[in-house]
């Protein structure tokens, strides 16, 4: 195994809760009141739509709220990674990763290994380091063609608190009171939104993690005693599993690769794209012969761009 390559799990398509846009000259977030599956191709109109996407669809009303899911390891921390991470404003490239204690940073010497006082306390971070969490799942559809791999997953990629300490707090519950059978419960996400003062009155939407609409606790606790049952039988060994991927997240130190960055720098970072958006309204405000219409225009414009991220972040 290549040191330094982190070994993730494969991926067949993204799991989405926003879009980028073009606005005014500007590729921006705009977030969304409904799941998008997409496959990992992307085309100068966006993203195109997995086939999954449309079956669910088929049974959802058109607003795809609620999606089947199944884990693929009974570690929680396994199925969600979620860390303190600073990107480069030039490249888009991570230059720190945290979990608030530790924190692996690219600096002249290297790669080195230093405290992480978390964003608020962090010297370096400047208001550019956010938490960001990757989930992997599995989708279930009913559909017969569709494709049963049992490894192959999506990925929801966040940079919201509200979704990342949901989906955080749920594995660990899930985890502990299924009996340590977490990859085999038969799960849902869940599209949930909420105002607060931060979004000036306006929904923000975050993912959780649930039983499926129509079972009960107990009838999913039994269907996953059944499946881990049938696993056994077949010689399907979780133990085995969950070691592989800890080893292979162990192997290396960043997960996305560098193909990865500019659409999530895009899409969860948009700052990032247009670094001079800030500098420019500052020179306006010092600049003598700006109107106080061309200063307040801009300093509009830069707010307004922090909300859209703001809001598509949750």
């Amino acid at each position: 195994m290549l040191k330094g390559l982190m070994m993730t799990p494969p991926v067949i398509g993204r799991i989405s809760i926003g879009q980028v846009v073009e606005k005014n000259g500007k590729r921006l977030p705009q977030r969304d009141d409904q799941f998008t599956l997409t496959t990992q191709i992307q085309t100068p109109d966006g993203w195109i739509k997995h086939p999954l996407d449309e079956k669910l669809r088929q049974n959802s009303g058109r607003k795809l709220r609620e999606i089947p899911v199944q884990l693929i390891f009974n570690q929680p921390e396994l199925n969600l990674r979620a860390e303190y991470c600073l990107f480069d404003r030039q490249s888009g490239r991570p230059v720190c990763v945290g979990n608030g204690e530790t924190c692996q940073r690219h600096s002249g010497h290297g790669m080195e290994t230093l405290p992480c006082p978390s964003p608020e306390a962090c010297d370096l971070a400047q208001g550019g380091c956010k938490p960001y969490g990757r989930l992997n799942v599995l989708v279930q559809s009913d559909a017969p063609d569709t494709d049963t791999d049992p490894i192959s997953s999506f990925i929801f990629r966040t940079s919201g608190f509200n979704s990342i300490r949901t989906l955080a707090s749920r594995l660990s519950y899930f985890h502990a009171l299924s009996g340590n059978r977490l990859a085999c419960l038969p799960l849902a996400l869940k599209l949930r939104g909420k105002s607060t003062r931060q979004s000036f009155g306006q929904p923000i939407y975050y993912v959780d993690l649930t039983l499926r609409t129509g079972l009960s606790l107990e009838e999913t606790l039994e269907s996953a005693k059944r499946i881990e049952q049938e696993r056994l039988h077949v010689g399907f060994d979780q133990k085995a599993l969950d070691l592989a991927a800890e080893r292979g997240f162990r192997n290396g130190r960043f997960e996305d690769s560098e193909e990865d960055f500019e659409a999530i720098t895009e899409e969860f970072y948009p700052e990032l794209n247009q670094p001079q958006s800030l500098s420019q309204t500052q020179q306006a405000g010092s600049m003598p012969n700006a109107t106080l219409t061309q200063k307040l225009e801009q300093q509009v414009q830069h707010v307004q761009q922090g909300q859209q991220a703001q809001q598509l972040n949750h």
